[in-house]
């Protein structure tokens, strides 16, 4: 018994899934007559360049093909021989074993002298023509410059990079693509129906998102799912045969998210861990989820051009989601998600960065970046912004505030209030205050408070843009005014230990020394705060 992909291979140009743009192409050429010496078929693997060189092969050679119609018969005896592959005037060669020039000396350049045995003509299909050598290239040069009438090269390769620019331009070149996952769907439907054999739509599918656009691939996995699960295919036994797609994991996730639901995504993410679910693949699916997303949410009409297709009913699910998310939401979403598929590497406890994010959103701590617009509705608030107290600026100057407007405000005010600036940060983020305890506050100049850091990544953190807003609508409560911050790293700045957990005011002028006889108290704050140990 032949395989789904070998059984099922087109025979005509209607049959053939995708390409549109080159089939249209190569039917024109030949219901005009006007046929090309030589074409360049280059793309993906199992996209169909050689199954349609093939078609292209019998059709010009057909001998009952109607001059109105590209399509071949499929019954007259050239038609049938091309078909069993015993056309002697149409050769395959595979250029991966007959890379040398010997080789385009014997099967090409010595054919070129001989009239086709009975077609009307020699069709030469190399595949991978990327393998021969410079000589093999150079030897082939001439003949695909001036053939024969009789002859027409068909050079299939999936790294046309690698074919010499001189054989390129003596070809018409056809750019394949990947077929899209509802071209593959189709093809597969077609195929379980001719087979008998019953398999759910959102099977078909998985199927074909697992065969990233490769058919060749997902008529494979399917004619081994049915080996396994004979006339009528469970989700149990394609599991057998496929990875589980996540992808409805990942819509729940950001359903979760919408809903401000962190226990619930918390859970979630476990669950998907005690399953085996490799967490670097889900924050993937889930970023590209989130962009297209943000492509629906800028112009719909972007989707179909720039985002791969997730199936139809993976589509409906975010075409009803993204109708509860804002693009100031989305970008927040992917932001945080890109940043956590960076640190899931360093993780000890490997979800605990997807957790930590999940926390985060929920508790609404990436404030949004037009907070007048993050909250959709009153009755379903979508990552709602800070709860914080209007900054008491006066109505006249709200337009004229920026970051060398002059306030009323002294070093020691910053000093002395210090503290209650922590308080407050404390209450929205938690982490954040341990970073804010270890900077210091150096100068005051306008309304741009200088924070100076002793690490680069305490600095890149408070540098974030909304960390960095929720730092200065803080201070703007405390100070009654509008102070901005600007965030610098000083690696001879040495910050006390003991301000983790100390609440005295800090010295805007001197960061605090630390007393010889407070070593041990504070390497053990220390340990206390990150959670370390000391290893000897």
């Amino acid at each position: 018994m032949s395989t789904l992909y070998r059984k099922y291979r087109p025979q005509n140009f209607a049959q053939m899934v995708g390409q549109n743009h080159i089939k249209v192409t190569l039917e024109q050429e030949i219901k005009s007559g006007k046929i090309a010496h030589a074409y360049l078929f280059c793309g993906p693997r199992a996209v169909g360049k050689t199954t349609l060189a093939r078609i292209f092969a019998k059709s010009i050679n057909c001998e009952k093909r109607k001059e109105t119609s590209a399509e071949p018969c499929d019954e007259c005896s050239s038609c049938k021989e091309i078909i069993q592959g015993r056309a002697l005037d149409v050769y395959e060669i595979d250029a991966a074993s007959n890379t040398g020039v010997d080789n385009v000396r014997e099967n090409i350049i010595a054919s070129a002298r001989v009239t086709p045995a009975r077609l009307k003509y020699k069709v030469f299909i190399i595949d991978e023509v990327h393998m021969l050598s410079t000589a093999a290239f150079n030897a082939l040069l001439k003949i695909i410059e001036e053939p024969p009438a009789f002859m027409i090269f068909i050079l299939c390769t999936t790294e046309a990079h690698k074919v010499p620019l001189t054989i390129i331009s003596r070809c018409q070149r056809f750019d394949f693509k990947r077929i899209s996952v509802n071209d593959v769907v189709k093809k597969l439907t077609y195929i379980v129906q001719a087979e008998g054999v019953k398999v759910e739509k959102n099977i078909l599918e998985a199927i074909a998102r697992h065969a990233d656009g490769h058919m060749r691939d997902a008529e494979s996995t399917l004619g081994q799912i049915i080996a396994i699960g004979g006339s009528a295919i469970t989700q149990a036994e394609a599991d057998l045969v496929i990875p589980r797609s996540d992808l409805n994991e990942v819509l729940n996730l950001v359903g979760l998210l919408v809903k401000k639901d962190a226990a619930g995504g918390i859970r979630l993410i476990n669950q998907l861990m005690d399953e085996g679910v490799d967490l670097k693949i889900f924050v993937r699916d889930t970023v590209e989820i989130l962009r297209k997303l943000m492509l629906i949410k800028i112009n719909p009409s972007l989707v179909t051009k720039l985002a791969l297709e997730m199936g139809e009913q993976i589509e409906l699910k975010i075409n009803q989601l993204a109708q509860d998310l804002n693009v100031e939401q989305v970008l927040a979403l992917m932001e945080k998600f890109i940043k956590v598929s960076n640190e899931l590497k360093a993780d000890f406890i490997k979800q605990l960065s997807l957790e930590m994010a999940i926390v985060e959103i929920c508790t609404a701590a990436l404030a949004p970046k037009n907070p007048a617009t993050f909250g959709r509705t009153a009755t379903a608030p979508k990552f709602a912004p800070l709860r914080t107290a209007p900054v008491l600026v006066k109505p006249s100057e709200e337009k004229t505030v920026s970051a060398n407007t002059a306030i009323n405000i002294t070093n020691e005010v910053i000093s002395e209030k210090w503290n209650e600036v922590l308080a407050k940060i404390k209450q929205y983020n938690h982490s954040l205050s341990f970073i804010l305890r270890v900077c210091q506050p150096r100068n005051l100049a306008g309304n741009q408070l200088c924070l100076a850091f002793k690490y680069k990544f305490h600095r890149d953190r408070v540098s974030e843009t909304s960390i960095k807003s929720l730092i200065e609508k803080t201070l703007n409560q405390v100070y009654e005014a509008p102070i901005f911050i600007e965030a610098v790293v000083d690696e001879n700045l040495e910050v006390a230990a003991a301000k983790l957990v100390s609440d005295e005011p800090i010295d805007l002028k001197k960061a605090p020394e630390p007393a010889q006889g407070q070593q041990g108290n504070m390497i053990d704050n220390l340990l206390k705060t990150f959670g370390g140990k000391v290893v000897g």
